[in-house]
């Protein structure tokens, strides 16, 4: 997308040969020159553990062998069998034959095993060298289903490695620390996408600069020596010259083949937890249409396929993530990477796309404003075409993004409960079509440093949905008008799956019967209790009520008490023109712009509905409500343009503004 704690470790979660004592065995005839090496935790308690490691030498007999490796959460080797074990100050520990086993014939593997202590984690070695030579290593390869499986959910490192200027920090967010990725952990993700932009870090000959190559590898192995399945990938350089492939085609093949060469040469020794992905969300400019754009994009990932395998050791069998066109879920882009990945015939494939909700309703515009049965369904359909083509027919899928449109400006500009909705149904619905989601997040959801979520609702209706379902319903509002007397409200509820249980006011559970009834899924609130929750009825939220499920996280309903806002008569410029609004407590929902003939004024002129953020803002605290550049740029000199506002309560105000060059005029009437 564009724009801007230490965890122990599952005993036997990294097997890859079981070991006991020392064996020196047969295998089958190596495939590439090196090692491979498995490693197994095969008991753990508080504070020690012991570990068995087999060997398999690929290359030439040996006569004499030392395995060594760095411990990647600070733990200690002990005492060993069947090896001499040795451990440097900075943590690089030596195993070393015994003399009667110094032998290893080629395809013949040897093992050995060692206690050792740990503090707080005992996450395996990230790589390991045979006599100076990297070794296969990893862990034990899980099939493509398997390994996409096990990356539920993921996290992407957003707005930072991805950042189109000198460093990490040019995008506003701060230097990844091992810190937020313990915290990640903790919180419960798998995995972590890293984008990253690799265009101002190229010399002329396209070569990788060595520090941010070094910094990637840094974060990239900070990940991994968290248990964190980690997707790597060439990021903003898509749109910055990739795009120009139908026109600099050899160009661009270059500059993308050198930079995959390097990047597959320097993390050849990470185990199968690491993927690649080809590119992020490919796009074209100046081409002949779509079939030569779906073409080009089966260019790019055909070469960046036989790079990686072409490169043997890990990196042969490394699971590949390859994107459609635009990492489109529309079938005319499905159906053409879903034939190159039969073509290509490597069961270590995985595709890609994004997902970011019905255009209208993620930006809101053009009158987007609920997550209603037509967002609904371009969700489902979205994931079920996604499963037709791809997991139905053993080809798995990793949803490397979504969210929602509007999130780029703030998370207020979509309505919260109309977002919860969102999140709720798209954890549900892709895990019932066993799609693995990475939520983007560019710094507007995880505090990078503070490790607090922005709208920690949010995050709790988004980790429900990764295991369950929770109950939710048509609004999370009720506006009772002060100006008239307080009646009872009845709500629709989307039970999901789930039974209601009860209605609370803080931890006070209210009365079934004298504060609300429930009759199949319409909750309906008395007027006695709605009159005793409002209070002295000040404008604004009175009241939070929380309603309780079977299952799944809680839904909140806001008490409000309004009046119809009040607008007033400004003037101003084109570049700052604010209306002054007594909100009276309702809240601004969107905005039509129409001139007196009817047709439409401002932005998007094909909808009277303009855009949350960009043509129009609210600001609640200042009192006033805010026409942009942006919107004043697309309306005609000298018309007047009648504006609409629709708020959250049901009422809408008109307003009229004229411009005249750069000078404004607002009217009430």
């Amino acid at each position: 997308m564009f724009n801007s704690t230490g965890v122990k470790r599952t005993i036997g979660a990294l097997v890859a040969v079981v070991a006991a004592g020392l064996t020196t065995s047969t295998a089958a005839a190596a495939d590439q020159p090196g090692c491979r090496v498995g490693y197994e935790v095969t008991g753990q308690w508080s504070g020690g553990f012991t570990a068995d490691v087999a060997v398999t030498n690929l290359g030439p007999a040996l006569d004499g062998w030392r395995l060594s490796w760095e411990w990647p959460t600070g733990q200690q080797a002990g005492t060993a069998w069947s090896a001499t074990v040795t451990e440097s100050p900075d943590a690089v520990v030596t195993a070393a034959d015994v003399g009667h086993n110094a032998k290893i014939a080629s395809a013949a593997t040897v093992e050995f095993g060692f206690t050792g202590t740990w503090d707080h984690a005992n996450t395996a070695p990230l790589a390991f060298s045979l006599n100076g030579v990297t070794c296969v290593h990893g862990g034990r390869q899980l099939s493509a289903a398997e390994h996409t499986a096990a990356m539920q959910p993921g996290w992407n490192l957003g707005n930072t490695l991805d950042s189109t200027g000198a460093d990490e920090t040019s995008w506003g967010n701060p230097r990844v620390t091992e810190a937020l990725l313990d915290n990640l952990k903790a919180q419960g993700f798998n995995s972590i996408r890293v984008p990253v932009t690799w265009s101002a870090h190229l010399g002329p000959d396209h070569t990788i600069e060595a520090a941010y190559l070094a910094r990637v590898e840094e974060v990239v192995r900070w990940a991994l020596a968290r248990d964190l399945y980690v997707m790597l990938n060439i990021h903003h350089d898509s749109w910055q010259w990739m795009s120009r492939m139908p026109t600099e085609h050899d160009q661009v093949l270059d500059r993308f083949t050198r930079i995959w060469t390097q990047l597959v040469a320097a993390f050849a020794e990470y185990g199968p937890k690491l993927t690649f992905e080809s590119w992020n969300e490919p796009q074209f400019t100046g081409s002949t249409g779509k079939p030569q754009e779906i073409e080009l994009n089966a260019v790019l990932n055909t070469a960046f396929h036989g790079i990686v395998r072409r490169s043997g050791g890990n990196n042969a069998t490394r699971l590949l993530v390859l994107p459609t066109l635009h990492t489109s879920s529309e079938q005319q882009y499905l159906d053409p990477l879903a034939e190159q990945i039969r073509g290509l015939n490597d069961p270590n494939l995985i595709a890609t796309v994004h997902y970011y909700g019905y255009w209208p309703f993620s930006v809101n515009v053009a009158g987007g404003t609920r997550f209603d049965a037509t967002a609904q369904k371009d969700l489902t359909d979205s994931f079920d075409r996604v499963h037709t083509t791809f997991v139905a027919r053993g080809i798995p899928v990793v949803l490397g993004e979504y969210g929602l449109l509007g999130f780029d400006r703030h998370t207020g500009t979509i309505q919260q409960g109309e977002k919860l909705k969102f999140f709720e149904q798209l954890g549900h619905y892709a895990r019932a079509k066993k799609i693995t989601t990475m939520l983007w997040d560019n710094g507007q959801h995880l505090g990078r440093t503070s490790f607090q979520w922005s709208d920690p609702e949010l995050y709790a209706q988004i980790k429900s949905s990764w295991t369950t379902r929770s109950g939710t319903a048509h609004t999370d509002q009720v506006f009772l008008a002060k100006s008239s007397p307080i009646t009872g409200r009845t709500i629709t509820l989307n039970l999901n799956g789930t039974a209601f249980s009860g209605l609370y006011n803080g931890n006070v559970a209210l009365t079934r019967g004298r504060d609300y009834t429930v009759s199949g899924d319409r909750l309906t609130l008395t007027a006695t209790a709605l009159t005793r929750l409002s209070g002295s009825r000040g404008y604004g939220t009175n009241a939070v009520l929380t309603a309780r499920f079977s299952q799944g996280v809680p839904w909140r309903f806001h008490v409000i008490t309004h009046d119809t806002p009040v607008l007033s008569n400004a003037t101003g410029t084109t570049a700052a023109f604010d209306i002054p609004t007594a909100f009276r407590g309702d809240q601004l929902a969107t905005m039509e712009a129409k001139y007196d003939d009817g047709t439409f004024a401002g932005p998007h002129d094909w909808t009277s509905f303009k855009e949350y953020d960009r043509a129009f803002t609210p600001g609640y605290p200042e009192g006033r409500t805010r026409l942009t550049p942006e919107f004043f740029a697309a309306v005609r000199d000298g018309a007047r343009v009648t504006l609409t506002f629709h708020y959250w309560s049901g009422a809408k105000v008109t307003y009229h503004v004229t411009k005249a060059g750069e000078t404004v005029t607002g009217t009430t009437t």
